[in-house]
């Protein structure tokens, strides 16, 4: 019997992947760009045991079972190691043996938090681990093929997802274009809306959009190209304005096309448009943009923002959606103590262009997770016995 136990992140598209040119291999229409959040705060944690006393491959996600052998994606990434172990002439386990594999999100299911991503990654990723297979390009079409994004959070940092042209999906891969080390002041402030399973899921969104959207096209073609390249340029030069407007305009198309389907598909909600129009409130109040949003299929805001304007993010997110709820549970990861932000937010000026926001009804946020950009997945303890 062996087992092994790691960790992998969610990452958060600013580029945004939707639609497919292939179902079976989840071969994208179009480039995407992320950014691997830290395990810290949320992430997929898997353990795989195999054993030759084992009669059959399991699979329980937080502490229920679910179906294995019946799971396409599951057996296909399990398959594909498996060529990959032999093609590495590998031996640490048997191919023959069976494995048990359970898995725990520290965040909800489904909620539109790339759930699925940090969990097909740590599968994939679990199981390199337990056949003695490096993480490589190979590795991330492996991952692509249980859940398209799944492929970027093997890496940390800033990563590509290329879209490829064969029709193999072999050059379908992710790269890391900079690692978590290149920008590290780089946070990100994640507003919980609804935290609740999505009425549409991504699969069924992404085929309606394919098929039944006019801009989704332009959008792959033409838009994205050009945007993928200013995006990396950006953060190369470290110029957050420019990576601000971009990641805020790709969020706003990729909604407009969830839009243009037919029958639209709706993930965004009343509250995850008043705090659209608070960033952009916010940004001209302080006269640059200081904060980026973007949007998942999910109406849960990520505000990307450096680490130096934390205090005045969220002592404006607490001025313009106040909350009863004051305690831990409430802002969550990163600790920020409510004397740091009233310290650093004395500025008088700063509070008068305070008073400018919008407010908005109580308590419209469940919860708020501060967390930064992070490493790729790790192996946390492996055993024989």
């Amino acid at each position: 019997m062996f087992s092994v136990t790691c960790v992998a992140p969610v990452n958060i598209a600013l580029i945004k992947y939707w639609g497919k040119r292939n179902e079976d291999l989840i071969l994208p229409i179009n480039d995407s760009v992320s950014m691997t959040l830290r395990t810290d705060e949320l992430c997929a944690e898997t353990t795989i045991t195999a054993s030759e006393s084992f009669y059959s491959n399991k699979m329980w996600l937080n502490g229920e079972e679910v179906p294995f052998e019946e799971n396409t994606r599951i057996l296909r990434c399990l398959n594909e190691v498996h060529r990959l172990a032999i093609c590495a002439g590998s031996q640490k386990i048997p191919l023959s043996w069976k494995i048990h594999v359970k898995s725990f999100n520290n965040f909800p299911t489904a909620a539109g938090l790339a759930s699925s991503a940090a969990g097909y990654a740590c599968l994939v990723y679990s199981l390199a681990c337990l056949y003695g297979i490096p993480v490589n390009d190979q590795l991330t079409t492996v991952a692509r093929q249980g859940s398209g994004s799944a492929c970027r959070s093997l890496y940390g940092g800033f990563v590509q997802w290329h879209r490829g042209n064969l029709d193999s999906g072999c050059d379908s891969v992710a790269k890391q274009v900079v690692s978590s080390k290149f920008w590290p002041n780089m946070h990100l402030i994640i507003l919980v809306v609804n935290d609740q399973r999505k009425n549409t899921g991504s699969t069924l969104g992404m085929q309606r959009s394919v098929q039944t959207s006019q801009l989704i096209q332009h959008r792959a073609d033409k838009v994205v190209p050009e945007r993928v390249n200013q995006l990396k340029t950006a953060i190369h030069k470290h110029d957050f304005d420019t990576f601000a407007k971009i990641t805020m305009k790709d969020s706003n198309q990729f909604h407009a096309i969830a839009m243009d389907t037919y029958p639209p598909c709706v993930y965004m909600n009343e509250t995850s448009h008043s705090i659209v129009s608070f960033v952009h409130d916010f940004n001209e109040l302080m006269g640059s943009s200081l904060i980026a949003y973007t949007f998942d299929a999910g109406p849960n805001a990520c505000l990307y923002v450096l680490e130096e304007n934390i205090p005045k993010l969220i002592y404006a997110i607490n001025k313009a959606f106040p909350n009863d709820e004051e305690s831990a549970d409430y802002l969550r990861g990163i600790p920020l103590s409510n004397l740091d932000i009233q310290s650093k937010t004395k500025d008088n000026i700063f509070r008068e262009k305070m008073e400018l926001l919008k407010i908005q009804q109580k308590n419209t946020l469940k919860y708020i997770i501060h967390t930064k950009v992070g490493e790729g997945p790790r192996l946390l303890r492996a055993n024989a016995r």
